[in-house]
Order: C-alpha cells, then structure tokens, then sequence
C-alpha cells in the first residue's frame, strides 16, 4: 500500500500518455481510486489503446470472437500499459507506485465482497480504471489464473530473479547479460500473456502451452531488435551483453554513432538468428500429435501474434540487418494482408 496524498485534488493526471477518463478527476489516497463523473466504456477506451500503442494486436483483434473480444483488448491493454511505464515515468520510485496500484488491482480481481443489505456475495473489487475494470469483466467471463498476471508484474518490476531492492529493476536499467535471462523475462512476459489468451478461450493443453512460450521469446526478441534505436537514444542497450561483447560492441559507440557502431550488425544477426530459432520451434509444435502443421482454428488467434514477428524478421533481413534503417521504423502496408491469410491458413 501506498499513500499518493491525505488530502483530495484535482488534476490532469494521464497514464502511458493517454487520458483516463474525459473529465478531470480526484485522488484520495492509498488504492489511487478515481472518482469522476464521465467515465467511458472500458472497452472501448482498451480498444482505442491497443490500437494507439499496439497495432499489430488491435489488427489481430479483428479475428478473435466477438464475445471475447472485449477481453483481449483488456489484456493487450493491460500488458501494453506495464510495457511502458518505464519510459513514462520521471523515476523509478513512481514506477515502483504505478506496478503497485496494478498489483492491488489485479488481486482485486478475486476479491469477494458482499453487498449491503441484501447479503449478496459479489466477484471482484476492481479500481475504477477503464483497464482494470475491462480486466474485471473479462475474469467474469473467463477463469484467468491471477498468479499469470503477477508474474507478468514481477517480471516487469525485476530484471533478475534474486533481485533485493529497487536498483536491480527494470524500471531502473533493463540489462541482459545472457540471451537465456533474457528468454526467462519473456517467458515470464510475453509468453504469460499467450497463456491468459489460451485461457480467455479455454484452451487447456501443453501443445499448445509450448508453442505459446516459444512464439513469446520470438515476440519478446523482434520487438526489442525494432525498438533497439529508441532505447539506444536513451542510453540503454536491449542486446544481451554476452551477445555484443562476442562481437565487440561498444555500448557509448551504438548511443553515439547507431549503426555505425563496430560489430553492431553482426550483434544484430545473431540475436535475430536465436528469434527466428524461437518461431521455427513454435512452429514446428504443430507438427506433432496429429495437427498436419496447421494451428487449430480455435487456438489460431493468439497464435496470429507469430505473423508480426515473422514479417519483423523478414524486414530485419532484407535492410541487412540494420535496424536503424528507416524501414523499420515504418508500418508493414502487407501485415494486414498477412494476418488475414495465416488466419485462414491456419499457420504463422
């Protein structure tokens, strides 16, 4: 628990950079509940947010079942929003704050309460937060385990795993030394997030279970290589260490000089050769036990999430493995094209 204020104030407040709610409105204190007025559709403000920071998911979106839609933009929004409070936040303290209001949050999904006078027990004590509250309606829909979403949390807090105060955390200097720890943080990342989208369509099986944890890695890796530049600019290197002093890269050389920097392309090759291990293990699940190579269809969308990855790759290799080449910085005008066909492809 935490306490924001003892005293109640307005303000503009806006988390990842988009307004809560259309009207102003209040804190109180320790939860962060808001009190205000206007308050759009949850829905509707999860899928206005995908779409605004994650497209390749709102476009995917398009191809889950409409009575479960809904509850896949919550998710998406939900792992959207903990992805960027790192570069949102002024210092790790507020962070800290921030994953902490998503820890009550997500426990809160859980919480049994009773209502007054008639006695009637209710599911859940969401905070009046368009994401939670979409989140709160999609766990009535769906069991969704609560430990996947305080993992995906704990993940985003720590870098490593025997983690003792707030100076080894993400939020504070996201460093690999090792391709492995940083398979670790994707499974407990991306890859948790495929597990909550198996579940939002009750599709319990291992199969598919390995193939999700495969195709996170492959998520986690190509979106880290498209984002290199960015994090570059602001002084933080997402290559594993023990990738780039292979190949002799120098940190202070990628800030200052971007793909000038000695050894950088080759750094580059290989993380993007153990991404491409990662889909073609996905993959190759679907060979087994009978599936001819092909993603069931009630699995195939949350494994639609392997056609962005795999045009990344493609664009990685056709500018040479350059990643701060200006076409990777640009929309793929096919990807729409792309994911219709592997939808009803049934492959990836």
């Amino acid at each position: 628990m935490f306490l924001l204020s003892t005293k109640t104030f307005k303000c503009t407040f806006s988390l990842s950079g988009a307004t809560w709610f259309k009207t102003s409105y209040t804190f109180s204190c320790c939860r962060s509940t808001l009190a205000t007025a206007g308050a759009i559709d949850p829905v509707e403000y999860c899928t206005n947010f995908v779409q605004k920071y994650d497209y390749e998911a709102y476009l995917i979106g398009q191809f889950w079942p409409k009575e479960v839609r809904g509850p896949y933009f919550a998710l998406k929004a939900f792992s959207a929003e903990l992805a960027m409070i790192q570069d949102n936040v002024s210092n790790s303290s507020i962070g800290m704050m921030r994953m902490q209001f998503w820890r009550d949050a997500t426990k809160a999904l859980n919480d049994v309460r009773v209502k007054p006078r008639s006695g009637t027990c209710l599911a859940g004590n969401p905070p009046a937060h368009p994401i939670a509250l979409a989140l709160h309606q999609a766990s009535i829909k769906a069991n969704l385990p609560t430990y996947h979403f305080k993992r995906i949390i704990d993940a985003r807090v720590c870098t490593h795993p025997n983690h003792l105060d707030p100076k080894d955390a993400e939020l504070q200097a996201p460093v690999h030394l090792t391709v492995d720890s940083l398979t670790a943080h994707s499974e407990s990342t991306s890859s948790t997030v495929l597990y909550l989208l198996l579940s939002l369509l009750s599709l319990p099986s291992s199969t598919l279970s390995h193939a999700a944890s495969h195709l996170g890695a492959a998520q986690t890796f190509t979106t880290l290589l498209r984002a290199l530049p960015f994090h570059a600019k602001n002084g933080r290197m997402v290559l594993p260490a023990e990738i780039t002093a292979k190949h002799g890269v120098v940190q202070e050389e990628v800030f200052r000089r971007g793909p000038a920097a000695k050894g950088l392309d080759d750094a580059v090759f290989e993380f993007a050769t153990v991404a491409n291990d990662h889909l073609a293990t996905a993959r190759s699940m679907f060979h087994q036990e009978g599936f001819g190579g092909k993603v069931p269809w009630e699995a195939m969308p949350v494994f639609l999430a392997g056609v962005p990855v795999s045009s990344i790759l493609k664009q990685v290799e056709e500018v040479n493995f350059d990643v701060f080449h200006p076409r990777m910085q640009t929309r793929d005008w096919k990807l729409p094209w792309r994911i219709w066909k592997g939808y009803y492809q049934q492959r990836f």
